[in-house]
């Protein structure tokens, strides 16, 4: 059988399951394709040892029956997981040469049911960037381009290498990391499915911290079943992880009905954003339409305090990176500055941090120790707090009201050329968290789902967003909504 590697999660586990092929021959097809897909530059981590060993035992384990869904499936490692022995940098110089002794929660659960990790994905610089710019491993590139137009463009950020691995076949599915959008946003502009659960959902240990009370995992897949598939093995309570939730955790695939009669599809007013391409906005719109076609009530809702959600989590999440960054200082692993004679501990602090941050980071953990220092901690950082406990009302008293799920685009535009936004105008890339950064500043599930492309041929992604732990119903809603656009384009293969 050819062309395994452009399998889904749910046809190669029923293909393994058949005994179509095996875990070693679905390995050997993914490392084969991510060999030849160097100007990607997706995976910056190989592990073909590791994965044909994993394969090995998925198939030894696959033949003596009862084996969990994820067993056996080729997946890719967004380089925020720690991995034991495994290099683990985040795209970060300071972290250079730090391989983990440990395994973070997730990718425990995940090889524990036997998937196959294929090596580590390329990211921004600690999760900070929106499209994978910002990277020590240089940029991973979108497997999409526009049509008659050779101009590299971005995956996406900070999860653009997992973006740019699932869109061009080289593996499976992925892991991602979601702080103010990182999932969604690379999902959307390569035409993959990328959903971030509910805050505490899926366990942190492990994972690299940019924003503690932000970042949250989740799965990047090519269609919404194996979002469902990928999500449940990734689900679960963990003591390791204070934050992470001791709730059981459904077969979500299970609940993949495709009936969403009934369902209350909430269009929040603020997100008709002044000057959104006609583009976008015909989308929203058929996207909404398709819901009502498939027996979704649609009504019109308001969510007041989004104008103020981008400014309150870009106080929230620099300060909680300038706090969570300041473990890096070159004493006791990663990158350590070289001194002269005469320079003391402070010049090692300074000199370290200094050539092992990039300026995206630089800029954040500078932006963060100032809003809370003394004299400006209630002017900024308090007053974004209370900011953001006013936009987890507006989500609550929608829910309240019987809405089940709220729909809104994904992105303010589709994927956008490596260099078009200008490094000294940070603020215009940080506009292109303006539809995802609320749901990580209420904790809620949101998933990105393609539904179209542009003028130019290239992915437009829908977001949803659900009530918090009813993951099953909001992949079921997304399940629809995929049905119904019937999203089946694929990038035409150039690297």
């Amino acid at each position: 059988m050819s062309d395994l590697n452009k399998l889904t999660l749910a046809a190669a586990r029923d293909g393994l399951r058949a005994k179509d092929f095996t875990s070693a021959e679905l390995t050997e097809a993914c490392l084969s394709e991510i060999e030849g897909a160097g100007a990607l530059n997706a995976f910056v981590h190989n592990t073909p040892e590791v994965a044909r060993e994993q394969a090995k035992a998925a198939d030894a384990r696959l033949a003596e029956g009862d084996a969990p869904a994820m067993c056996g499936l080729p997946i890719g490692i967004k380089d925020l997981f720690c991995t034991k022995g495994v290099s683990t940098q985040a795209a970060s110089a300071i972290l250079e040469g730090f391989k983990p002794e440990y395994e973070s929660t997730i990718t425990t659960k995940l090889f524990d049911d036997g998937a196959v990790m294929l090596g580590k994905l390329n990211m921004d610089e600690f999760a900070m960037g929106s499209s994978n710019e910002t990277s020590v491993y240089g940029n991973a590139v979108n497997p999409w381009r526009r049509e008659g137009d050779e101009a590299k463009l971005t995956p996406g950020g900070s999860s653009g290498g997992s973006a740019a691995a699932v869109a061009g076949d080289l593996c499976l599915a992925a892991t991602g990391t979601d702080t103010g959008g990182s999932i969604r946003q690379p999902a959307a502009f390569t035409g993959i499915v990328g959903i971030k659960p509910t805050y505490g959902r899926c366990s942190r240990w492990g994972v690299v911290a940019f924003a503690s009370s932000l970042d949250q995992a989740g799965p990047m897949t090519k269609n919404v079943r194996d979002a469902a598939i990928m999500l449940e093995t990734m689900c679960g309570h963990d003591e390791k992880d204070s934050t992470s939730a001791d709730l059981s955790v459904p077969n979500f695939e299970a609940m993949l009905t495709g009936d969403i009669k009934g369902k209350k599809i909430g269009i929040p007013k603020e997100y008709r954003m002044d000057g959104m391409p006609a583009e976008i906005e015909k989308l929203w719109a058929d996207g909404a339409d398709m819901l009502r076609t498939a027996g979704a009530e649609i009504v019109d809702i308001s969510l007041p305090h989004t104008k103020y959600a981008l400014p309150a989590y870009y106080v929230i999440a620099p300060a909680e990176a300038s706090s969570n960054l300041a473990r890096y200082d070159g004493v006791r692993y990663g990158h350590r500055a070289a001194l002269t004679a005469g320079e003391g501990i402070d010049d090692m602090y300074e000199k370290t941090r200094a050539e092992g941050f990039g300026h995206e980071v630089q800029r954040r953990v500078m932006v963060g120790t100032y809003v809370l220092s003394a004299g400006f901690y209630d002017a900024y950082y308090n007053r974004a707090r209370k900011v953001r406990t006013l936009i987890k009302k507006d989500f609550e008293d929608v829910f309240a009201s019987g809405v089940d799920a709220i729909l809104t685009p994904a992105t303010p535009s589709a994927a956008f050329g490596l260099g078009e936004m200008s490094e000294s105008d940070p603020i215009q890339m940080y506009l292109n968290d303006v539809f995802t950064v609320t749901v990580n500043l209420a904790g809620l599930p949101g998933i990105a789902v393609p539904a179209g492309v542009d003028a130019k041929g290239l992915p437009l992604g829908l977001q949803l967003i659900g009530r918090p732990w009813e993951e099953g119903d909001l992949l079921n809603i997304a399940q629809s909504l995929e049905d119904a656009a019937g999203f089946v384009s694929k990038p035409s293969k150039w690297w």
